[in-house]
This record gives structure tokens, C-alpha cells and sequence, in this order.
């Protein structure tokens, strides 16, 4: 039997965009339908940030053992068992999932309908054996990893993020396609947690980021020993389960590299396949679905958020983006606001070891905008409590304009990603460097870098002859 649902929202997608509305949108007493035709929880919870996190604070552990000497502690080998670790991630899952589960929707209004989901006109919706016309409609099906054009390919094993976490067994030697935010991230992991890894990038790894900055990333990935080969590309791949032979070439050279475990890391594209968008009016292409900047597609009756969005909705497929996005869905969806998308201030964070975090401008970008701009830095190395945790790597970098108006800050260095949210404050609340001179920070502790690096911008000041005669001057009084 077929039943026929008429609902104020119907949200496609059970990710964290789609989550954030569903919750949201109930919480107000709005009548709404989630369809999700796989994990509660979307990737971020099954095989995205949840995991990669929870393999990142495993294989920290690991590095922390082997490095007990530089503490006057007993030097030790850490016994890896990659089963155990997989029973850690899967644990760590699990602790969260009844947060995203159905059960917990179900209890707070939301009908929830687990089925694929496809359009049969411009209104209405057919999802199992559910039909829905909803008064809006709000497209969340998220990404899906990149899979690039390599001869080969598609005849040996391969991992993507979606099941880098099901290893059982330390690989002999991991190669890693892709040196981004991703495939950094998994390379220091399994480095840390013991097997061989080799990171293969077409360009410069890190490539988005202050070359400056990225370069402490990359500094302490080599010297934790991940091999990594920039400006290379993998032309042919062969092999079978355990034998993989890759073909590389740089700048002409062709060599060949053998891997126990591939692992192709080069980016996600959205996931729009069985939608029948065609059937509802909306366009989109390989980017995404098309979206103007108040996240609507050109059937306005329909939201496209999170991953799945095209270029005009920021174009950043990050966990935070996606609730920023269904913030901005809530308004203009519930209160008929007009929001737009803004991605100014808008963090990311890389989460190596020290941690890469961005806000706002880079160097490069700023100097592209045109206008005159201070560039301030302050090593991590001159910070006391770096120097006593002996994780000294790396700098913060500030980025100014007129009037030390904050256009942007980097920042490399243990736990960066918490570091950046007072930045991101300023930012958005349009402070000056002045505020962040003159904020009092705990002693001692990592986050006086911030501060550091705040006052640096007054210390041309103390050298000025006007400043020094009218300190004499003020002398004469006692």
C-alpha cells in the first residue's frame, strides 16, 4: 500500500546537514520526513571525521609510547594490533550513533523513512512506498569519493576513506593517492601505528594551504617517516590483493612502486545519482546540484546543502559547512528570511600532527585582493608550554589590513583547530588586532601564541622617535 505524507520539510539525507535540520525544524513543532537509504549519521559519523579521528588519537598514542625517552621515561616499542584499533574506531562509532539514530528522530517528531528517494514531479517525492509533497523540499545526500581515470584501477583492490577503517592487519606498505587534508591525515596514522607509507601528489602536497604553513605539516610527517612524492602522477596500476605495482612518473621519469594496501584519496564528489532531478527541474551538473546564495536550486521550492551543494553554496565539503548551511535553511525555510551564504569566516582544519587550521585569508590571497596588508608571525618554539610538552613545530600567521583589521590567521601547531576559534570570533565580529593584544590568556598555555603574535604588531611602535621623546617627556613629570 502506498501511503502519502504532506509534511513542511522533506529532507533527503540523513547526514549532518540533514540531521542539523530535521532537529532543528521538530524542535519548532514543524512537521518533517527524513529519508535515508543508508547510515544514520551520513558519512562524518560512519566513515568520515568520527573515525578519522578516533585512528588519529590511536596512532597518537603510539607515537607518544615510542618517544617516552625524550621524558626521561623508559623507551618502549608500542605492540600495534590493527584489529584492536579497528574494535576502538567501531567502539568510538557506536558511542555516538544513538545521537543520529532513528530512534532518537522518531521521539522527537520526525517521521523517518528508510528508502531510497527519487522525484516523479516538480512537488512530489517517492521514496519506498511513501509518497511525499511536502511544501519544501531539502536535499542533503552528501559526497562520495573521487575515484580518478588511472589505467588500471578498476582491476586491483583499492581503499577510499569509506572502508580505510575496516583493516584488520597492518599493511606491509601503504600507498596513498592524493596528498590532501584526507589522505595527510590517514598517511601519519597508519605511519604512527606502524606500516610503511608512501603518499603519491600530482602537485604540491597540501596545495591549498600557506605554503609556509603546510611546510611544518609536511616537515613532521617526514620525520615521523611517511615517504612523500610531490609533482608525481600514477599513471598505471595493476596487480591483485597485497601485490599492487604502481607506475609513476615525475617530470618524465617513470619508476615503479609495489603496495600491499592502495588507498586513493583525491578528493569527493556529491552524490546526486537515483534522484531523478530532471523530473523536479533542478539543475545540476558533476560539481553538484546548482544553488544561488540562499541555497536554493531552480525548482525553488528545494534546498541543496552540506556536500551535495554546488559551487554557490561555498563550495567546502566540511562537517561544519553542512550545519551552517541548515542554520541557513531553518531561516529562510521556517521564517521566510533571505540569509545568505557567506564563506568568509569560515574555518578548516587539517588534522595532522601539529594540526593545520585556516580562517579567512592566506597570504597569497590577500596580496591577490590588492591593498596593503602586515603579515605578523609568531614560532610555536617561543612558547613555554610547547617547550615543556616538547611539541615545539610550527607558527601562527596573521594576516592584517588597514587599521590592523584581521583578514585572515593560519595556524600550525599542536591542537591548531582549537586555536582558531578566537580568531574566527574576531573575525566575524569584526574585532582588530588590538582586541586580540589585549585579551589575558592563561599562563601556561599554547593559546598565548595568539597573543604573542597579536602584540608583535605594536613592537615597530617602541622604536619610533616620536613614541621615545614623548616617554622622556612624560619622565621630566616622575
Amino acid at each position: 500500500m502506498t501511503e502519502t505524507l504532506r509534511p513542511d520539510l522533506c529532507i533527503v539525507g540523513a547526514g549532518s546537514a540533514g540531521l542539523s535540520v530535521a532537529a532543528a525544524a521538530a524542535a519548532f513543532g514543524v512537521p518533517v520526513v527524513l529519508i535515508e537509504r543508508g547510515e544514520m549519521g551520513g558519512d562524518c559519523l560512519n566513515v568520515g571525521c568520527v573515525p578519522s579521528k578516533a585512528l588519529i588519537a590511536a596512532a597518537r598514542r603510539a607515537h607518544d609510547i615510542r618517544h617516552a625517552s625524550d621524558f626521561g621515561l623508559g623507551t618502549l616499542d608500542p605492540q600495534v594490533n590493527y584489529a584492536r584499533v579497528r574494535e576502538h574506531v567501531r567502539s568510538v562509532i557506536g558511542a555516538i550513533a544513538p545521537n543520529d539514530s532513528v530512534a532518537r528522530f522518531t521521539a522527537l517528531g520526525v517521521r523517518v523513512v528508510r528508502a531510497s528517494a527519487r522525484f516523479v514531479a516538480r512537488d512530489t517525492l517517492e521514496a519506498g512506498n511513501v509518497i511525499v509533497k511536502p511544501r519544501r523540499f531539502v536535499l542533503a545526500t552528501g559526497s562520495r569519493p573521487a575515484v580518478p581515470a588511472i589505467a588500471g584501477l578498476d582491476t586491483v583492490p583499492f581503499l577510499t576513506n569509506e572502508t580505510a577503517f575496516d583493516l584488520t592487519r597492518r599493511p606491509e606498505h601503504l600507498v596513498i593517492v592524493g596528498g590532501g587534508t584526507i589522505g595527510l591525515e590517514l598517511a601519519q596514522a597508519h605511519r604512527r601505528l606502524g606500516a610503511p607509507v608512501t603518499v603519491i601528489e600530482a602537485g604540491r602536497a597540501l596545495g591549498r594551504e600557506d605554503p609556509e604553513l603546510a611546510a611544518h605539516v609536511l616537515a613532521a610527517l617526514r620525520r615521523d617517516g611517511v615517504a612523500i612524492r610531490e609533482n608525481a602522477t600514477v599513471s598505471e596500476v595493476a596487480g591483485e590483493d597485497g601485490d599492487i605495482r604502481l607506475v609513476i612518473e615525475n617530470r618524465g621519469t617513470r619508476t615503479e612502486l609495489k603496495a600491499s594496501h592502495l588507498l586513493v584519496a583525491t578528493g569527493r564528489r556529491p552524490v546526486t545519482d537515483g534522484l531523478e532531478l530532471e523530473a523536479a527541474g533542478i539543475a545540476h551538473d558533476e560539481r553538484g546540484i546548482a544553488v544561488d546564495q540562499h541555497l536554493r536550486t531552480s525548482n525553488r521550492r528545494v534546498y541543496a546543502i552540506g556536500d551535495c551543494a554546488g559551487p554557490d553554496g561555498g563550495g567546502r565539503q566540511f562537517t561544519h559547512v553542512a550545519n551552517y548551511h541548515a542554520g541557513l535553511v531553518i531561516r529562510s525555510a521556517l521564517f521566510r528570511l533571505r540569509p545568505r551564504v557567506d564563506m568568509r569566516v569560515m574555518p578548516r582544519v587539517t588534522f595532522t600532527d601539529p594540526e593545520l587550521a585556516v580562517v579567512g585569508m592566506t597570504e597569497e590571497e590577500a596580496r591577490a585582493d590588492g591593498g596593503r596588508i602586515t603579515v605578523l608571525r609568531w614560532p610555536v618554539a617561543e612558547n613555554d608550554r610547547a617547550q615543556a610538552e616538547r611539541r615545539t613545530e610550527g607558527e601562527i600567521k596573521v594576516i592584517l589590513g588597514r587599521g590592523g583589521r584581521i583578514l585572515g590567521c593560519g595556524i600550525a601547531a599542536p591542537g591548531a583547530g582549537e586555536l582558531i576559534t578566537p580568531w574566527t570570533l574576531a573575525m566575524t565580529r569584526d574585532l582588530r588586532i588590538r582586541d586580540l593584544a589585549g585579551l589575558t590568556v592563561p599562563y601556561p598555555t599554547i593559546s598565548e601564541i595568539s597573543r604573542r603574535v597579536a602584540m608583535s604588531y605594536y613592537t615597530p611602535s617602541a622604536a619610533k622617535p616620536m613614541v621615545r621623546r614623548l616617554i622622556g617627556f612624560l619622565r621630566r613629570f616622575g
